[in-house]
């Protein structure tokens, strides 16, 4: 499979981001902040969910980089900076426009944990940084019956 590189420059866009990066594993260390150059960046390593099409499994990871540029401020909800070695799943990217072309931006992790950016414009970048290695298994979620 060949490595992924994804622009983001709008709701649509940032759609197909985070369905490649559903599942990605984050350690809190790894979450970088440059409040001068307006820039997040998150090293990952994302479930590679093209490779499980096959009949045979075949779960694979692979490391790659999140950046998003332009952002005016970054929070964090139930995430301790503290705890660097704390591993983060994400579940899913959202972007909502507040004053076009400004918006907000929200990393959705499982456990209640979440990022939220407030960006001049949506402007990120995904891409792959090396090749693939054997994942233990899939991830799976539990369904809620309530």
């Amino acid at each position: 499979m060949q490595p992924l590189k994804l622009i983001a420059l709008d709701k649509d866009d940032i759609e197909v981001v985070s369905t490649h990066l559903q599942d990605a594993v984050v350690k809190v260390a790894d979450i970088l902040w440059w409040p001068a150059e307006k820039r997040l960046v998150l090293a990952l390593n994302r479930f590679d969910w093209e490779a499980c099409g096959g009949l045979e499994p075949c779960y694979q990871r692979r490391r790659a980089a999140l950046r998003f540029e332009r952002v005016l401020s970054f929070r964090g909800r139930n995430v301790n900076p503290a705890a660097s070695d704390a591993v983060l799943n994400l579940l899913a990217i959202e972007y909502a426009e507040t004053d076009p072309p400004a918006g907000t931006v929200t990393l959705i992790f499982s456990g209640g944990a979440a990022l939220r950016l407030e960006v001049e414009c949506l402007e990120c970048e995904l891409a792959d940084l090396g090749p693939t290695w054997t994942a233990t298994a899939r991830p799976a979620h539990a369904v809620d019956q309530a």
